[in-house]
């Protein structure tokens, strides 16, 4: 997928700005009781699609897979419904619940996409592979080598 760590690292930056901006809130207000949907949006939301840009930047050919487009269309959208029905979980709304599990199952199957392509580029085989690339020859724009 074309410019997927990018596209994940501009997301990860949003969701780190909506995580402070969350923090700021229960603070100011003294009520803390939303830290659990806090914690989702830094990890699940900041964290984790930082560390998938890191991965699809130094892994182009994990980028290119797809199996990586897969990753990006089952985890962001989920991730977005998943931590609404969270918040609404949490102000008491139970009738969300459903939703809740729902984007949670699809988040979990976008992770095990990433797992998979993890798996695959980091396998002896694929290093081998990358190590028999001619010096230069896998490194655009001074990123790191296919």
């Amino acid at each position: 997928m074309k410019n997927i760590d990018g596209l994940f690292m501009r997301l990860a930056a949003i969701w780190f700005l909506a995580g402070v901006a969350f923090g700021i809130g229960m603070a100011a207000s003294h009520d803390h009781g939303m830290f659990p949907v806090h914690a989702h949006i830094n990890l699940l939301g900041w964290v984790s699609m930082s560390i998938f840009a890191a991965f699809y930047r130094a892994w182009p050919k994990a980028a290119a897979a797809t199996l990586a487009r897969w990753h990006f269309w089952l985890y962001v959208p989920a991730h977005f419904v998943m931590m609404v029905a969270l918040a609404l979980l949490y102000r008491g709304v139970s009738a969300i619940e459903p939703l809740a599990a729902v984007a949670s199952i699809v988040v979990a199957l976008g992770v095990v996409c990433f797992a998979v392509l993890v798996w695959q580029q980091t396998a002896p085989a694929a290093r081998e592979q990358r190590a028999h690339i001619p010096e230069g020859a896998g490194v655009a724009g001074g990123g790191a080598p296919n």
